[in-house]
């Protein structure tokens, strides 16, 4: 990859800005979180969505990139979803989720941060009417695990 100060030249020294993020603080084991964000880049070069999850007890998760689509590249609102549905004992389970939005030249925006917890009880919050459109910008292609996944049942033990 070329150095940063080439690839300006091409695509310009602004750095892609988050205007706007809501996500829920709750949701249900196995539920589909959605995380909304609306975003702005002066050069119109945004190129993708950085996810990475920070989880206790089982540490930060590979990043997870969502390419940005050629026709929101300079303005995005949507949401992007973490799906829960194939992992297991999510129950109480707290992690966060801290995004960025990274441009052609490899500029970051500065981060948005969200807490998650799972609870079985929890209520559906929603975003703030007429802010963010209802378009998916897509999944953060992370699967969540707890500690638990790796135990084997009673009869496996000697």
């Amino acid at each position: 990859m070329e150095p940063i100060e080439v690839r300006e030249k091409t695509y310009g020294k602004a750095s892609p800005i988050i205007q706007q993020s809501f996500a829920p603080k709750q949701v249900g084991p196995g539920g589909l979180w959605k995380v909304y964000l609306k975003a702005e880049d002066a050069n119109g070069d945004m190129r993708r969505i950085v996810c990475t999850i920070d989880q206790p007890g089982m540490g930060t998760y590979p990043s997870s990139y969502i390419r940005i689509r050629e026709a929101d590249r300079k303005e995005l609102s949507g949401y992007i979803y973490l799906n829960t549905q194939l992992s297991r004992n999510l129950q109480f389970v707290n992690l966060t989720l801290t995004v960025h939005i990274e441009d052609m030249a490899g500029h970051l925006s500065q981060p948005a941060v969200f807490p998650l917890s799972f609870n079985s009880r929890s209520i559906r919050e929603t975003p703030p009417a007429g802010t963010f459109a209802e378009k998916d910008l897509g999944p953060i292609m992370i699967q969540l695990r707890t500690p638990f996944d790796d135990e084997r049942p009673d009869r496996d033990r000697e």
